[in-house]
């Protein structure tokens, strides 16, 4: 009798997949392969353009096995074809962007998105002819709206950094194909713990990789995963070519570190929730914002779409600029530091007007809806696996500095 094969669970993803047991000394964990070169076939070509996916190692700019490894883990656990990975987030985020846009493309970009790829949009493809039109991508009317014209590509962050806004990604997937376009996901805060965007339509998925998926905060990558046929063609163009490669140490700590994701994430989401409402009942505390929270204004999109309301939350106080120099001398858990998504808890203050000078260059409604969650600014906390007491102790000693 035939029985159906059924998937492995996601924890057994994340400890197993794109890993097996070295078959010359029987290891157990994956193999960090450091070299640069590998010996190969007389007939092998010395051009990318003679390589083929899968046919054996050459070169580790080309392929390497250890970053092998971490690829098919995040494709499992994305249920991706396919996965690239690159030395940073923005490594994948401009390997994406060159790939797919011309000039004379049109790109539409959430207007609220990491600062690094609001400012490679502003900048660089601009003045490579790309024309960058920025949407509130939590507005679906704005999003067909901004759609009556033809574009290339749709890009949106979801939950986006800073603010926490969310992104209905099947409806805006609809929206994109009916019309022709493609569209990435940064799936970045989310992880595919709580949000797997190609299953709800999206063509490609990225991350960083310096964040959650290695959640120790001492490796630097990225990683951008869609269909086979044009990850293969990345990986000439824009992986090798422009040669964003991730090292085989890096990997293997992002190995190490997906293997207890989704572990972490759930002990992130439990931190994250108990501190958020710590935060409500505060008095020094105007807002926060966090999608676990019946009070943020999309949480039944994010009820809906996040199986995990992952471990970001945002607050306001007032005075902001003064309120992180007290935050920065009296915290002592909790490190005053940018990054996010690491073991240990991280906060920084986001000042609305160093953004909106710096990054988003928006139009006066934009403004509006981002001040509408931001306020003048906001403190950005990245909850991590310490007791949630402790976090609350430190939190409320240092708030009382105020």
């Amino acid at each position: 009798m035939n029985r159906e094969v059924k998937k492995p669970g996601l924890r057994t993803r994340a400890v197993h997949a794109g890993e097996e047991p070295d078959p010359c000394t029987g290891a157990s964990a994956p193999n960090l392969v450091m070299s640069t070169t590998f010996v190969a076939d007389p007939g092998a070509s010395f051009s990318i353009e003679g390589f083929e996916e899968g046919a054996g190692y050459i070169y580790s700019r080309w392929a390497n096995p250890t970053v092998a490894q971490l690829e098919r883990k995040l494709a499992e656990l994305e249920g991706a074809p396919a996965c690239l990975a690159f030395a940073s987030g923005m490594a994948a985020i401009s390997a994406l962007f060159l790939h797919l846009l011309r000039p004379g493309d049109r790109l539409l970009i959430s207007d609220v998105s990491y600062a690094g790829a609001a400012e490679l949009a502003k900048g660089l493809l601009t003045e490579l002819g790309v024309e960058v039109d920025r949407v509130d991508m939590s507005d679906l009317a704005a999003v067909a709206r901004a759609l009556s014209r033809p574009a290339r590509l749709v890009y949106i962050e979801t939950p986006c950094n800073p603010i926490l806004r969310l992104t209905d990604i099947a409806s805006v997937a609809g929206l994109a194909h009916a019309q022709g376009a493609v569209l990435a996901a940064d799936s970045t805060f989310a992880t595919p713990v709580a949000t797997r965007p190609l299953e709800l339509g999206a063509d490609y998925v990225l991350h960083s990789l310096t964040k959650y998926l290695c959640g120790h905060g001492d490796a630097v990558g990225g990683a951008l995963l869609g269909p086979r046929e044009e990850m293969a063609r990345v990986r000439k163009e824009m992986l090798v070519h422009v040669g964003g490669v991730l090292s085989p140490f890096n990997a293997w700590l992002i190995l190490r570190g997906a293997a207890t994701l989704p572990l972490r994430m759930q002990a992130h989401e439990q931190a994250a929730l108990v501190l958020a409402r710590f935060l409500e009942g505060h008095p020094q505390v105007r807002r926060v914002i966090y999608p676990g929270l019946d009070s943020h204004p999309q949480h039944a999109l994010a009820a809906r779409q996040m199986a995990n309301f992952s471990g970001i939350l945002t607050f306001q106080v007032a005075d902001g600029p003064a309120a992180a120099r007290v935050l920065a001398e009296r915290l002592r858990v909790i490190h005053y530091a940018v990054s996010l998504g690491h073991h240990r808890s991280l906060i920084f203050y986001m000042h609305t007007d160093d953004l909106l000078a710096s990054s988003f260059p928006l139009i006066p409604e934009q403004e509006a809806a981002y001040r509408a969650f931001a306020g003048e600014g906001l403190f950005r906390l990245s909850v991590g696996l310490e007791d949630p007491e402790d976090l609350m102790t430190d939190l409320d000693q240092a708030l009382q500095g105020l």
